[in-house]
């Protein structure tokens, strides 16, 4: 049976950079400079999200000769409805409870 608990702070914090553009390819240093997540905490993130089905991710090939190739990554349609849902039951409790929602 899957965990259903509450996403941590910086896993909502990816989700609302992720869904601002959910069709676009993004690569991991870009979500780093998004989001602040250094990337011991931004990469498993990436891969828990990826092993649920939620991002999909692809490598590309370098646009510039001589540069490695880049893992990049995107919502699928469950990972979109789940970022959603997400982010509006944090934005609920947190009006609920009083406390100032945080967003970084």
């Amino acid at each position: 049976m899957p965990r259903s608990r509450r996403p941590s702070g910086q896993t909502l914090n990816l989700l609302r950079s992720l869904i601002e553009e959910p069709k676009q390819w993004r690569h991991g240093y870009e979500l780093s400079k998004a989001t602040e997540l250094m990337s011991g905490t931004l990469y498993p993130i990436l891969m828990r999200l990826s092993e649920r089905g939620l991002l999909e991710h692809k490598w590309v090939p370098p646009e510039e000769g001589g540069r490695l190739p880049r893992h990049v990554y995107r919502l699928t349609a469950k990972g979109l409805s789940h970022a959603k849902e997400q982010i509006e039951l944090c934005a609920a409790t947190h009006a609920t409870s009083g406390r100032p929602l945080r967003h970084a």
